[in-house]
This record gives C-alpha cells, structure tokens and sequence, in this order.
C-alpha cells in the first residue's frame, strides 16, 4: 500500500495542487510524464528528489482521487 502522507496539498504551494510532499512538483506532473510514455526511471532521473515510494503515492492518490467521481467523455487530442 502507497504511502498517501508523501502526498500533501496548500494553498501556498502550486496553488494548493497536490505536490510530492517538500518539493513543488505535482501529482499531475508526475502522471502527465507517465502518461506521455516516460519510464519511472527516466523520470526519477529527472528528478533526483523524487523516490519510486514518491511515485506510488501519486499514482495511488490519484487513484483515490477519481475512485468515485464519475467521469463524463473525455476527448483526446491527437
């Protein structure tokens, strides 16, 4: 199970977006960069502060985030 408390949110950080937590880099870059075909390692890589446990809570956040939401169509550009 992903360590969710690695994931923290405030208004005074990426307007209250969803950040790894002591960094500024958020839960939407990371699944933006993933979603776009980078490898875990590439993007640890890219960023040296940011952990494979780092990366499991984002996924898992996000995860939890949309569980019950329900969704309208989503439209992909291509």
């Amino acid at each position: 199970m992903a360590d969710l408390t690695r994931i923290t949110a405030s208004p005074n950080v990426m307007m209250g977006k969803p950040v790894v937590r002591g960094t500024r880099l958020t839960v939407e870059h990371i699944l933006e960069e993933l979603a776009g075909g980078l490898s875990v390692d590439d993007l640890l890589s890219s960023h040296p502060r940011l952990s494979v446990e780092d990366v499991q809570a984002a996924r898992a956040f996000a995860a939890a985030s949309v569980r019950m939401e329900r969704l309208g169509t989503v439209h992909l550009a291509s």
